[in-house]
């Protein structure tokens, strides 16, 4: 059986484990909530926080749960409590070619993985591991990427990525693509920097990005704005798709002072549907519906 195609996004907001009273916060504010068992919890409340999935269960359908890396104790215990749970999303952090898999859940169905390229190995193997069919998502992590390499610093001092890391940024999302599956951006770790999560995010949705990591609810709002269309490129974008006139054999036209072409045509037909999904989740947000999702 093949794992549905990852469609969450464009927010996805880590959320402790071992914070069950944050788990229904963090499903209102956000597209998608990450129950982390592995970084964003101490070693010591790990068992508690697989304790807190059992008894304070979330839309499966909306959550994700990061478990800890193949080959730590850790590990298979985190599998063991997550078979007695709906959820059928995990994110494998430290993804790379030590994942052999699958994940299986308690039914023997794969468990749909978001691989986290997040180290030099797992970058390296991005291509294979987007063509394992258990895989759905590829993710990257510029932190602990430099991390690997005895790096110090993901970042410049003005904020922006070093090369090494705009590279592995680069490779996971053309490694996510080139087999149709979704990639999704790094978390920005700074909690009081929003204009540069937005940055981040809107340059995330225009390289092609399917949803973007949150450390903060204050990010998640940020990356929903960010990733919605401004009303002038939803408008210039229907125009374009209303009178470009472009044959069906393909070949160009001139609109609006633009060659215009199929692949620009496919451009303004994404900006479309990331409006109508920005509209969806706004109607669903008013009617107060979120929580129960």
């Amino acid at each position: 059986m093949t794992p549905e195609p990852f469609t969450l996004g464009p927010a996805l907001l880590f959320c402790p484990a071992d914070r069950p009273d944050r788990f229904a916060k963090a499903a209102q504010r956000a597209d998608g909530v990450i129950l982390d068992l592995e970084d964003g919890v101490d070693p010591a409340g790990r068992p508690a926080a697989r304790r807190a999935l059992l008894e304070h269960p979330l839309d499966p359908a909306c959550t994700v749960v990061r478990v800890n890396a193949v080959g730590t104790p850790d590990h298979e215990a985190d599998l063991a409590a997550l078979a007695g749970t709906a959820y059928t999303t995990v994110m494998l952090p430290k993804a790379d070619g030590r994942f052999v898999g699958p994940l299986l859940r308690a039914d023997g169905a794969p468990y749909a993985v978001v691989a986290l390229c997040e180290t030099a190995a797992g970058v390296l193997a991005a291509p294979a591991l987007a063509m394992r069919p258990d895989v759905v998502a590829l993710a990257w992590g510029a932190e602990d990427l430099v991390a690997s390499l005895g790096g110090t610093s993901s970042r410049h001092l003005d904020g922006t990525y070093r090369d090494v890391a705009r590279h592995a940024r680069s490779t996971v999302l053309l490694a996510a693509g080139a087999v149709g599956k979704a990639a999704v951006d790094a978390v920005h770790v700074d909690l009081d920097d929003l204009d540069g999560v937005a940055a981040e995010a809107r340059d995330a949705a225009a390289c092609g990005f399917t949803a973007t990591m949150c450390v903060h609810p204050r990010h998640a709002a940020a990356v929903r704005e960010a990733y919605t269309p401004p009303d002038q490129e939803v408008e210039r974008a229907r125009r374009l798709l209303e009178g470009a006139g472009v044959p069906p054999s393909g070949g160009a036209v001139r609109a609006e002072g633009r060659m215009v072409d199929e692949p620009v045509l496919r451009h303004a037909r994404t900006v479309l549907a990331r409006a109508a999904r920005a509209a969806g989740a706004a109607a669903v947000a008013a009617e107060g519906a979120g929580p129960e999702r």
